[in-house]
């Protein structure tokens, strides 16, 4: 691992690496079961957070997207103060109404994020494709601006990167969830990765797992083959062993090897192994 540099990006003049940390499993969103998302809020703590952090950006991963939460807030601290390394940070704060999120886009600048990318519940529920808009955007990106943040979108809908690109927004970058499932995914992944291609915008792929049912080879290696060499993939990691595995992974398929890493055993599989029971 010494030796890997992780491939980077520029966005709006930032230098992203093309694995990006996720927080669902910091912070207590499964798309699984509520059982399990409780037990990630009980089990996550700010120090247990900064701790797979840094393996990450040991590991050349520099960037997080994440909503408004105080926990991973202290978290982001912690290991910048104990490693040196700055995360930049694309947040994603919401709203019912656009003066709701701009009150939290004050809340996020103040938090020193250097992107804002207004969550998809406010974003999707203000495409009007007929009208080619998405209501309010331009007014909340120059708002974003004069807060000192770039502004994007984070989105569930490929429409929106459509008409914002063709409406041609202060848009940076885009989220978009996009995995081998089609998990959260509108529209058949092949359309898809057909929007994700041809946006002149890099964009940040979430759910590349499909929220854990896909394992990371499999989820990583359709992303990063089906998807631009601008793009990146924002990957949810519950501990350190996961984020080393997964940095370990992801540097096989940038270096264009065959995957090998240790796979998850069970008596079932033992005929499967020489020497087996």
């Amino acid at each position: 691992m010494s030796e890997f540099v992780m491939p980077q990006v520029e966005i709006e003049g930032h230098q992203i690496g093309r694995l990006v940390i996720g927080t669902n499993w910091f912070l207590g969103y499964s798309h699984q079961t509520a059982a399990r998302s409780r037990w990630i809020v009980r089990y996550q703590t700010a120090e247990k957070i900064a701790s797979v952090l840094s393996i990450c950006t040991a590991g050349g991963m520099n960037a997080i997207v994440s909503p408004i939460n105080e926990v991973l807030t202290e978290a982001l601290k912690i290991q910048e103060a104990e490693t040196g390394r700055h995360i930049t940070w694309f947040i994603t704060p919401g709203g019912r109404t656009t003066d709701e999120l701009l009150a939290n886009i004050d809340i996020c600048a103040g938090l020193g994020a250097e992107f804002c990318l207004p969550h998809t519940s406010w974003t999707d529920s203000r495409l009007h494709i007929v009208n080619g808009e998405i209501t309010d955007y331009e007014r909340v990106a120059a708002y974003i601006r004069n807060c000192d943040m770039i502004p994007g979108l984070s989105t569930h809908r490929p429409e929106c990167i459509a008409v914002g690109d063709r409406a041609g927004y202060d848009i940076a970058t885009y989220i978009q969830p996009y995995n081998a499932l089609g998990f959260l995914c509108p529209i058949e992944t092949d359309w898809l990765a057909n929007v994700i291609r041809n946006s002149p915008k890099p964009i940040i792929i979430i759910k590349p797992f499909a929220a854990g049912r896909l394992n990371p080879i499999t989820g990583l290696t359709f992303v990063f083959n089906t998807v631009k060499d601008s793009d990146v993939c924002c990957i949810g990691l519950l501990c350190e062993e996961e984020a080393a595995e997964d940095l370990e992974i992801a540097r096989q398929i940038f270096e264009r090897q065959k995957v090998n890493v240790e796979l998850q055993y069970t008596r079932s599989k033992a005929a499967l192994v020489e020497g087996g029971e």
